[in-house]
C-alpha cells in the first residue's frame, strides 16, 4: 500500500459492476475497494473476485468491512483473498486475521491522548454517506502518522482536501457516482487527476 511517487495514494471504493473497475485502474487509482458492509454497494465475496479479477497485480484490492464477524471474514478471506482489509480499529483488534494480511483501520473521531496506529483512514461516522469529516482534527492526525482521508471528498473538493489536511491518501465512493452504487468513469477520471494536481501544488508551496 505504498503512495505513488507523484500524488496520494489514491482508492476508489464501493465499486459493483467491471465498468467502475474499468475506469479505477485506467485513470491511475492506487487500490480499489469491495463494500462488504451493509450499503447499497455491498456485494457477494464471489462477485468482488470476479470483479476484481483484472485488477490483480494493478492495483491493491481492498475488503471494506464494518463490525462482521470472524465467519463472514473467513468467507471474505478464502473467497475474495484482498490484498488489505478494512474496518473499524476495534473490529481488527478482536478478530483472528493471517499475520501477512495487510490492515487498514478506520477511525471515526480521535482524542488527543489517545494511541494511533502508523496507518489508518478516517472518515466520518457514516461511511459512504458522502458526508466530509472534521478535516482539521484530520489534520492533527495527518501529522502524526499516515492518513488516508474518505468521506464527502469529490473531484470538485479533493484538492483542498489535500491543501489542508495533507493526507497520504484520499478515498472516494459516494462523490464519484452517477447515482448510489453506480460510478461515473469521468467522475473517476477527475477525481484522481484533481488529486495528483493538488499534491504536487502542496509540495511547490512547502
Amino acid at each position: 500500500m505504498n503512495s505513488q511517487q507523484h500524488g496520494p495514494w489514491v482508492k476508489i471504493c464501493g465499486l459493483t459492476t467491471p465498468e467502475a473497475v474499468a475506469a479505477a485502474i485506467d485513470a491511475g487509482a492506487d487500490a480499489i475497494g469491495f463494500v462488504f458492509a451493509e450499503s447499497v454497494r455491498r456485494v457477494e465475496p464471489s462477485l468482488a473476485r470476479r470483479l476484481a479479477a483484472p485488477a490483480r497485480g494493478k492495483v491493491a484490492c481492498v475488503a471494506v468491512t464494518r463490525h462482521p464477524g470472524q465467519p463472514e471474514v473467513d468467507e471474505i478471506l478464502a473467497t475474495f483473498r484482498p490484498d488489505v482489509l478494512q474496518s473499524d480499529a476495534q473490529d481488527l483488534q478482536r478478530l483472528t486475521l493471517p499475520r501477512e494480511l495487510e490492515r487498514l483501520p478506520v477511525l471515526r473521531t480521535w482524542r488527543r491522548d489517545s494511541a494511533l496506529p502508523p496507518r489508518l483512514l478516517f472518515e466520518g461516522a457514516v461511511s459512504g454517506a458522502g458526508r466530509p469529516c472534521d478535516w482539521q482534527l484530520a489534520g492533527a492526525v495527518a501529522r502524526r502518522v499516515q492518513l488516508v482521508l474518505a468521506g464527502g471528498l469529490d473531484p470538485d473538493n479533493v484538492a483542498e482536501a489535500i491543501a489542508t489536511v495533507r493526507p497520504f491518501g484520499v478515498d472516494v465512493s459516494s462523490g464519484v457516482e452517477l447515482r448510489p452504487g453506480v460510478k461515473d468513469p469521468d467522475a473517476v477520471v477527475r477525481f484522481v487527476a484533481a488529486a495528483r494536481s493538488a499534491r504536487t501544488a502542496v509540495l511547490e508551496q512547502s
